[in-house]
């Protein structure tokens, strides 16, 4: 089973939809039977559960990234910053790798405990 991002024409996904891999052989294909379904103006971009092309799995309200050929999550805070490696955003602190339940706190900058 494939994936493919419908995008808006600011390049947001509106909607994913699977495709057997009966249907086609490349992402080409994909697109060219997707638009025989809704029409031949919509943009469809390929994406991958695994991450193995465009980075991320492409989500509902995700932007895809021509430059970077990437699928990327809206910004969850305004002090993340994206990693232009993986193209997730990251807080400026680390989370705690203790085992333990955490919240980021926008308001102190640091990560919360969750009770």
């Amino acid at each position: 089973m494939a994936h493919f991002a419908l995008l808006d024409k600011n390049n947001v996904v509106l909607r994913v939809e699977s495709v057997s891999n009966n249907v086609f052989k490349d992402e080409v294909e994909g697109v060219v039977f997707l638009r025989s379904l809704y029409g031949q103006d919509n943009n469809f971009k390929q994406t991958s559960y695994n991450g193995n092309f465009r980075k991320n799995y492409a989500g509902i309200s995700h932007t895809y990234d021509a430059a970077r050929d990437a699928f990327i999550a809206p910004q969850p805070f305004a002090s993340w910053v994206l990693n232009e490696q993986s193209c997730q955003w990251e807080a400026p602190v680390p989370m705690p790798t203790d085992g333990k339940m955490y919240s980021w706190d926008e308001s102190t900058l640091n990560w919360i405990e969750s009770v």
